[in-house]
């Protein structure tokens, strides 16, 4: 993104007469129909597993029904217009599960309609502590009648499988028959909410939403209730993947008012219908206790087996045990991962809301991989990225190791695929695929999907992070040494040495992150993480050697592993090429990134933006224009193997052309801006970032949330403005603290034990929380910090400022001197 498209002022991104500021919760004052989808998503609930949109109660007058559960999806076969050998064959999507959320009032027969009711009082909130969004309203029903209506709705993060809902219903001045209709919908007939709304309008496609199915997914396969106990439940078979899903749910009423209940079950619809006669003053409370259950192929009349015992659990630990579990919980959670940013309260509340995203995201996603819009919605199908690796697994790792090593061990249960997926491209080793839910490649665009090799790199990347954060051997040796190996393999077979220009190892036909540009030679971000990966393998492997016991024995055997591979690896690691422009004095892209014209970026229209919805690829191809950062991205996760004179100018180069189309950009820009002494563009970018999904600026957030750029956020903050970096296991502080800031204070916990970093304006405090004692370098100076035992290290400033920081401008001169024009396509 530009800087001239940044907001420069926190207080432009929120209407604050309707989310107030509240450092621990979001809440909102009044509602508003035309912005339902993305608050349906702001205010979701989840736990990496389940998810549950923040639709209405009353289940009418929403954007998109959402709930959702972590890889739970259906597949087709993927129609290409032209086939070639190769091609991704079956396409994956998220499907939209049954929904318990449903719960419809009547009073005197008139149903509660939240946009055209007369609501007296409304106020919805997400509690960042308690986990919990809850709503209170109070009614004036067409008939003048006051009634008060409370709710909450919870998915745990210590019960993967179980939502709570609960629902209070009070009349405040006069008797009314009221009903209650508690439901589990089967909205799921073949087309999303959005596809409809989107074909009424007229609009074309967007790769980032959800594909489209055009058969009946869920096909009917239990249902069944009974009146005496409450409980109803549903059960499918998705119509191709196979896959099976059970929803139960168990209701309790609490009311001092009389009241009759009947039940109704088909093949779609689960129903409690409770009619009650409410005298002023008696509360009616139901309860409803809601359990899912999905599986690649056991029956679903097992499945609802299990539904049972998940509700009896609940059921006999009590109500508000699940409550005070969820606090608990939740508890632990900030005290490992709070960020606090004293004196910015609302850069404060949105931190918080953009971390609890990540907890909703990842908490409770075991066996599966994190999505890149968590379970808060259907956006990009549900599939699994890159993003996880090099925007989340960052913030697990150093907070949440535990969360870190379940996703990274998913990545090695989809090993095997991975190397089908290689023979298919004529490869040796491994390579993930691009898209994915079951491990198949999913992406049918192959330029800009499946030609980034580099999430080989990215994976063995966040692999190698994690095992120095927290020295897990174990982990090592049973399972990441084989993605170690394969994606070395991999490389090297992708890769080739070019004899007359001096045993240099090049990498041709791959496409880097910045997916404007495909499938160039020598991408700079591709050889630059193939490099790590291949030293990293290979380092591995000579560790294991050296120790020379049973585990690598084990490897040998297992990978048919010879060490004269590795010292193929070691060689291309050395030979790498990295592209380098001497008379710019820049990196460029790709091998023939600088020959192309310079898009005008800043006379490009904001209705001709995001540029893949408004311009033919072919367009976009021609000319240096990015979508997301990749150079910059390069100088953030390989910093060490850059000069600071040459991040500055690559930074100040790649800055006016990337687009920020993509929500990845923001965050990197803001962490490398900070380091090269443009501090006021990092808070510009920071805060950009920091609100992609509460102010809705991509104009998407209905679609889920941007799960990668809240991960992008913590670093940003960490890494950005709190100058951690991690080379190698060796821990680095290097600070950058915005001069409107009075401190920031994060945790990190590294091999075991937890760290509170708090940056000030002179000096940088460390306090061990938790574990025996943790050493860092601090500004160059080496620290060992341990229990009861604090240290300050004093700052010389707070790193170099560019003076007056003018932005980086477009047009750059050619080596011969003459100016490389700056166009608009079609102008």
């Amino acid at each position: 993104m530009s800087p001239s498209h940044i907001a420069p002022q926190v207080h432009d991104f929120l209407d604050r007469s309707r989310y107030p500021v509240d450092e621990w919760a979001l809440v909102e004052k009044h509602i508003d129909n035309d912005d339902l989808g993305t608050t349906e998503t702001l205010f979701s609930v989840g736990n990496g597993y389940l998810g549950l949109r923040g639709n209405v109660d009353e289940g009418r007058d929403s954007f998109s029904h959402g709930t959702f559960v972590n890889g739970f999806h259906e597949t087709w076969p993927i129609q290409h217009a032209e086939e070639a050998f190769g091609f991704a064959r079956v396409g994956q999507t998220i499907v939209n599960a049954p929904d318990a959320k449903v719960i419809r009032l009547y009073v005197d027969d008139e149903p509660l309609l939240l946009p055209i009711a007369d609501l007296i009082e409304y106020e919805r909130r997400l509690d960042f502590r308690s986990g919990v969004m809850s709503r209170d309203i109070l009614w004036r029903t067409p008939g003048g009648k006051r009634v008060r209506v409370r709710s909450r709705r919870m998915v745990s993060f210590t019960q993967r499988h179980l939502a709570v809902l609960t629902f209070e219903v009070t009349m405040l001045d006069d008797y009314a028959p009221i009903a209650i209709s508690s439901q589990i919908l089967n909205r799921q007939d073949g087309e999303d909410e959005y596809h409809v709304r989107s074909k009424a309008m007229g609009e074309g496609v967007d790769p980032r939403k959800a594909g489209q199915m055009n058969h009946r997914v869920l096909k009917p396969q239990n249902n069944w209730g009974n009146v005496a106990d409450g409980r109803v439940a549903l059960g499918y078979q998705c119509t191709e993947s196979g896959m099976t899903i059970a929803v139960a749910a168990d209701h309790r009423l609490e009311t001092a008012n009389n009241y009759t209940k009947r039940i109704q079950t088909d093949d779609d619809l689960a129903k409690m219908t409770y009619r009650i006669d409410a005298e002023p003053g008696q509360p009616i409370v139901l309860t409803k206790l809601v359990s899912y259950h999905t599986s690649r192929g056991v029956p679903s009349r097992e499945l609802l087996d299990r539904c049972r015992r998940t509700l009896d659990r609940a059921h006999d630990e009590g109500i508000d045990q699940q409550f005070d579990d969820q606090r608990a919980w939740l508890d632990g959670f900030w005290e490992r991962s709070d960020v606090e940013i004293p004196g910015q309260p609302e850069v404060q509340q949105a931190t918080r809301w953009n971390l609890f995203q990540i907890a909703q995201a990842s908490a409770r996603a075991e066996g599966t991989g994190i999505p890149a819009k968590g379970v808060t919605g259907s956006g990009y199908g549900g599939h699994y990225f890159w993003d996880t690796e090099i925007y989340v697994l960052p913030f697990l790792t150093y907070t949440t190791p535990r969360a870190a090593r379940n996703a990274l061990r998913f990545r090695y249960t989809l090993l095997d695929a991975a190397r089908s997926r290689a023979k298919q491209l004529a490869q040796h080793g491994a390579l993930f695929p691009w898209r994915t839910i079951n491990g198949e490649e999913a992406s049918a665009y192959y330029a800009a999907g499946t030609a980034q090799y580099h999430i080989d790199a990215d994976i063995s990347y966040a692999l190698s992070q994690y095992l120095a954060a927290t020295g897990d051997i174990d982990f090592l040796t049973r399972e990441a040494i084989d993605i170690l190996v394969e994606t070395a393999r991999m490389w090297v077979d992708l890769g080739f040495w070019r004899n007359e220009d001096d045993g240099t190892f090049h990498i041709h036909g791959v496409t880097g992150p910045d997916e404007y540009t495909t499938v160039v030679n020598d991408n700079l971000f591709t050889n630059v993480m193939a490099r790590f990966n291949l030293s990293r393998a290979a380092a591995a492997v000579r560790e294991l050697a050296e120790r020379d016991g049973i585990e690598y024995q084990q490897v040998v055997g297992r990978l048919g592993l010879d060490l004269s591979e590795v010292d193929d690896w070691e060689r291309a690691a050395r030979d790498m090429a990295i592209p380098y422009d001497e008379h710019l004095g820049v990196h460029p892209q790709d091998q023939h990134f600088l020959e192309r014209e310079v898009w005008d970026l800043e006379h490009t229209p904001l209705d001709k933006r995001p540029l893949l919805l408004n311009y033919h690829p072919l367009v976009i191809y021609r000319f240096q224009v990015l979508k997301q950062a990749d150079v910059v991205l390069a100088l953030f996760l390989q910093g060490e193997h850059f000069t600071p004179e040459e991040k500055r100018a690559d930074f100040e180069y790649y800055d006016p052309i990337t687009t920020g189309d993509s929500t990845l950009s923001a965050v990197v820009q803001s962490i490398i801006a900070a380091e090269v002494g443009y501090h006021d563009l990092a808070l510009r970018y920071f805060l950009s970032a920091l609100f992609v999904d509460l102010a809705d600026r991509h104009k998407n957030t209905s679609d889920g949330v941007h799960v990668a750029s809240t991960g992008g956020v913590w670093s940003a903050l960490v890494s950005g403005f709190g100058g951690f970096r991690d080379h190698g296991g060796v821990f680095t502080i290097d600070p950058r603290l915005p001069e409107s800031w009075e401190s920031l204070t994060y945790r990190l916990t590294l091999l075991g034990t937890r760290v509170r970093v708090t940056v000030l304006p002179d000096r940088v405090d460390l306090t061990v929380e938790e574990g025996e004692r943790a050493s860092l370098v601090v500004r160059g100076q080496k620290v060992t910090v341990v229990p009861g035992e604090p240290v300050s290290v004093a700052l010389d400033g707070q790193g170099p400022r560019i003076e007056g920081e003018p932005a980086p401008v477009p047009g750059r001169r050619r080596a011969d001197g003459t100016i490389i024009a700056a166009i608009v396509p079609g102008t």
